[in-house]
């Protein structure tokens, strides 16, 4: 059914200088999850691992799960489900839209609409169980103790490059969080080793901090705000330092995750919460099938 899914791609680990880094003595290093497929990109690989283990093993039919109109969640499980072999279905929040992301979706027949509202809900994938028996059922983003499990493998890419970097060993990580699900999964991984950072790219309401500490209790990781106002605010402050990192590095950025996350990151170093010499991993999430959503 899914074939070489398991042979996750290696995420290069490469330094990432930004003046507003030089200027207080902080080293940060960037693995580029956005490299690893120009399709199934990023953290979703990770999340999606163990849901497509289970399917595989049990013969399920395929795999349905939700999200939104720009959604890099269900983007990368309709091309995974294409690429390897196995039928799709995508719920997407609210009434029918035409972005970038919804065209790709109808065109591998992977889409519906109905219910949403209601994912939070204990009964939820009941009437969508009727509909596809048998099929396995993700949550939306991936999120929950298997996308967390499949998430963990991510420190263990950065961890095996050190040594090619230069670096004897770091002092943490940083990386937007919209669910909390990759974050926990990386808190597991590191059991204390060095802490987590979490950016949070949404409203606290949507529960990510609850989500969190129900997968890894309260140590290990902190949380800071980034969402700019909301969930997918997106303003001219955001866009112009979104450019000038691209400009300063050639790497692109998305404004609804990776930018938010960086954007904090710096506040937080220009405002003296990094001792000179720390040394930081930055995760690029990728999504940046998104950008098209803000051409």
């Amino acid at each position: 059914m899914i074939g070489r899914f398991d042979d996750l791609p290696l995420a290069p680990l490469q330094p990432l200088p930004l003046n507003w880094l030089r200027a207080h003595g902080v080293e940060l290093a960037v693995l580029r999850l956005d490299l690893i497929d120009p399709l199934i990109s990023g953290n979703k690989w990770f999340k999606l691992l163990e849901h497509l283990r289970i399917a595989q093993a049990q013969g399920a039919p395929g795999v349905i799960s939700l999200g939104g109109a720009h959604s890099n969640h269900l983007h990368a499980l309709a091309a995974a489900g294409e690429r390897f072999g196995f039928a799709t279905a995508g719920l997407l929040r609210g009434h029918p839209q035409d972005t970038p992301t919804v065209r790709d979706l109808q065109a591998i027949g992977m889409l519906g609409y109905g219910g949403y509202r209601e994912r939070h809900q204990p009964d939820f994938w009941q009437p969508w169980q009727a509909l596809y028996p048998g099929w396995q059922c993700v949550a939306e983003g991936g999120g929950g103790p298997l996308g967390a499990k499949g998430c963990a493998l991510i420190v263990e890419q950065a961890q095996a490059q050190l040594a090619a970097l230069g670096w004897a060993d770091y002092h943490g990580w940083w990386l937007a969080a919209g669910t909390g699900t990759t974050l926990a999964g990386m808190v597991l991984a590191e059991a204390g080793r060095h802490e987590v950072h979490g950016a949070l790219a949404v409203p606290l309401d949507h529960g990510v901090p609850e989500a969190v500490q129900a997968l890894v209790g309260k140590g290990g990781y902190r949380l800071h705000e980034a969402c700019r106002g909301g969930f997918a605010k997106v303003d001219e402050g955001l866009l112009a330092f979104m450019a000038d990192c691209e400009s300063e590095t050639g790497m692109l950025l998305e404004p609804l995750y990776t930018a938010k996350a960086l954007l904090a990151l710096r506040r937080e170093v220009e405002a003296g919460a990094f001792a000179a010499g720390t040394r930081l991993i930055f995760l690029h999430s990728g999504g940046l099938q998104g950008r098209r959503g803000f051409a």
